[in-house]
């Protein structure tokens, strides 16, 4: 399904690939804190753009390196690259592939011309601000979406006004169709972007839902959050470094002990070292 949207005015087609990690879950269905928790939530809901330059070059090299993967003897017993299993065999997906398999991919997305933004959240912080909220208002309830709706606006928010034409692909999320939540998401980073700056935005947008397997730039946002979500939740950093190069920009949100805005990290200015904070706001 395609939702498009009339928004700024610059020069070409840019094309976008957007996923998270993390599913932004506080609590569990009695109502119980998950966050912290042995087994909760992850610690971190990071939401993840890739631009690529050449999408169907990025496409047709990662079919090429599976197709490579899939003939080598060397894999040839690994269940993750038999296809019944849907793992590597039909798909690149960094938490279910091999070391040997991550290794050429990240080696791959470095020879392409890609550029990886990234907002992210402390989820200690998302807690505090729904106690809060709650406080205030006794009938306000936290879902998922909301977070994943503000994260996008975020993230698109000094995006779109620098093209003509948007193309946006983001992975589906569940079974519902979200494709006009996502789209409103984008309309609010325009309104966003245009009030600041008080410029008007008129960028053609173009946003539809698909399965990784189906969208090859979907394989390699994943890598490009799997790496980001490596060093927030284990402290391990050498994938992020190795990537580092195609990071633009990552915008830290809760680290407003810095800034009242949180912290961006970019090629001036790396995230790896960085000490993780938190603070309140969705």
């Amino acid at each position: 399904m395609d939702s498009k949207v009339q928004l700024a005015s610059s020069s070409r087609i840019a094309h976008y690939f957007v996923d998270e990690s993390g599913d932004g879950v506080l609590f569990n269905a009695k109502g119980q804190v998950l966050v912290g928790q042995p087994g909760g939530a992850m610690g971190h809901f990071i939401m993840g753009l890739l631009e690529a330059d050449d999408p169907v070059a990025l496409s047709l090299d990662l079919e090429q390196l599976r197709a490579d993967l899939k003939a080598d003897p060397y894999f040839k017993n690994v269940p993750s690259f038999q296809p019944e299993r849907g793992k590597t065999a039909v798909a690149f997906h960094a938490k279910d592939d091999l070391p040997e398999v991550r290794r050429e991919v990240f080696k791959l997305l470095l020879r392409h011309a890609v550029k990886f933004y990234a907002e992210v959240r402390d989820m200690r912080a998302v807690l505090s601000y729904v106690r809060e909220r709650n406080g205030r208002n006794g009938t306000y309830r936290y879902h998922p979406n909301e977070l994943y709706d503000s994260s996008v606006a975020r993230l698109f928010k000094n995006r779109l006004h620098q093209y003509e034409s948007c193309r946006v692909c983001y992975a589906v999320r569940g079974s519902s169709d979200r494709t006009k939540s996502f789209a409103d998401s984008l309309v609010l980073a325009r309104d966003r972007f245009a009030k600041q700056w008080d410029k008007q935005v008129a960028t053609s947008i173009e946003v539809t839902a698909a399965q990784p397997f189906q969208q090859a730039g979907l394989q390699a946002v994943d890598y490009m959050l799997w790496a980001l979500q490596r060093h927030y939740a284990r402290q391990e950093s050498r994938f992020l470094e190795m990537v580092w190069d195609k990071v633009s920009l990552i915008h830290a949100v809760d680290e407003t002990d810095k800034a009242p805005y949180g912290v961006y990290y970019s090629k001036t200015k790396p995230l790896v070292g960085a000490a993780l904070k938190n603070k309140v706001g969705i």
